[in-house]
């Protein structure tokens, strides 16, 4: 198993995943089903608040569902990370 532990700003970390399930109110069930993982494998990403020790097609995964559930992430950019709703298109 290959796990991801870097800084790399194209990483989320476990405190943006928990901000992005509160805002599209899923469970931690909810995103494991769409990320088609595992539900301690979510808990284990959110528990940290930086980027989480878990493989990188997992946080893809992770990643993934929740962008197409409408939900962007935002990255260091002066202002620290983030999550925000998509804008329409």
């Amino acid at each position: 198993m290959i796990n991801s532990k870097s800084d790399d700003v194209n990483k989320i970390t476990g405190a943006q995943l928990r901000a992005a399930r509160a805002l599209i109110r899923w469970s931690a069930k909810d995103l494991a089903k769409a990320a088609g993982i595992g539900v301690a494998t979510v808990s284990r990403a959110e528990v940290e608040d930086g980027v989480p020790y878990i493989t990188n097609a997992n946080l893809n995964a992770i990643r993934t569902a929740l962008e197409a559930a409408g939900i962007e992430f935002i990255s260091k950019n002066g202002g620290g990370v983030g999550v925000r709703f998509k804008k329409p298109v």
